[in-house]
């Protein structure tokens, strides 16, 4: 049944995901800063909303994609927030990467107000966006989880019910610790393999189907040539910018902070992103890390 939907945060991710749910049938108001992004949701079918109160106050539906914690807290529980202007029962999704204890304590909020709410951090990168293809890792209550389950069905392809409020944000930054690592290990090894005159195509072709295999090689490999799909062969143009990784390790290493969890790896990973981030790497895709360790950053 069609539903109308309210969208906070119509950027790379946000925009292509309003747009799926214009194209499902729904009707979709979206409120952004930058007219840019409204614009480009106006000239997808849908609407844009002169306010976060007023697009609440419509919305059977409200869905967000914000950069940080502290927006979400802002637009969902500062003054004249969704929480204020939402109709009791509406339904939140809230798809940014933040940290657990926002995500925890913004849903807590809703539930005061009657209102069920997911956290749903996804991961597929701008293209998934566009396709329809995300996956969605989904926290909350089992009855909120699936009164999002439908919505969350046009934007994505692989939907997981992680467990409460918080284990949505708490697999998005697991997830992403280990794919941080992975593409530094392979990176690493593909800079000894030009170093030592092995060629990166015959390094490809073995580790590919050999144990060194994982999603970082074989899906996203950092080197131009053997995958011609991976940002290395578009100048490493971001599908994911280093600036996002380390946000994510970043958001890894004060979880496990705080969970007491020993994470070397992931540490040195954000450490190592920070200082490509710092030479000029912030916007370049997160697999141009190999520029960083090759020296040419």
């Amino acid at each position: 049944m069609a539903s109308t939907i309210g969208f906070i945060g119509l950027g790379n991710m946000g925009g292509p995901m309003a747009a799926n749910l214009v194209k499902a049938g729904h009707t979709v108001s979206g409120f952004d800063l930058s007219e840019a992004a409204l614009a480009a949701l106006e000239a997808a079918g849908g609407k844009r909303a002169a306010s976060v109160e007023e697009l609440a106050a419509a919305s059977d539906v409200i869905v967000t994609m914000l950069p940080a914690g502290a927006h979400v807290r802002k637009v969902y529980m500062g003054e004249g927030g969704i929480l204020d202007a939402a109709k009791p029962g509406t339904l939140m999704i809230d798809s940014s990467t933040i940290d657990v204890d926002s995500a925890r304590a913004v849903a807590e909020a809703a539930s005061a107000k009657g209102m069920p709410m997911v956290d749903a951090p996804v991961s597929g990168g701008v293209g998934g966006a566009a396709a329809g293809t995300l996956t969605f890792m989904v926290g909350g209550p089992e009855e909120a989880f699936q009164k999002a389950k439908p919505f969350l069905d046009v934007m994505g392809k692989t939907i997981v019910h992680t467990g409460d409020a918080g284990t949505g944000q708490a697999a998005k930054i697991c997830n992403n610790m280990i794919l941080g690592i992975s593409m530094i290990g392979v990176s690493e090894a593909f800079v000894l393999a030009e170093k030592l005159g092995l060629d990166a195509q015959k390094l490809f072709d073995i580790s590919s189907t050999a144990s060194g295999q994982c999603w970082s090689l074989t899906s996203y490999c950092p080197v131009p040539g053997p995958l011609p799909s991976s940002p290395a062969n578009r100048d490493y143009q971001p599908g994911f910018a280093a600036e996002m990784m380390l946000k994510d390790l970043k958001l890894a290493q004060e979880a496990a902070s705080s969970a007491g969890a020993a994470t070397p790896l992931g540490a040195q990973a954000a450490a190592l992103y920070a200082l490509f981030c710092n030479s000029g790497g912030r916007g370049v895709d997160f697999s141009g890390i190999v520029k960083y360790l090759r020296g040419t950053s």
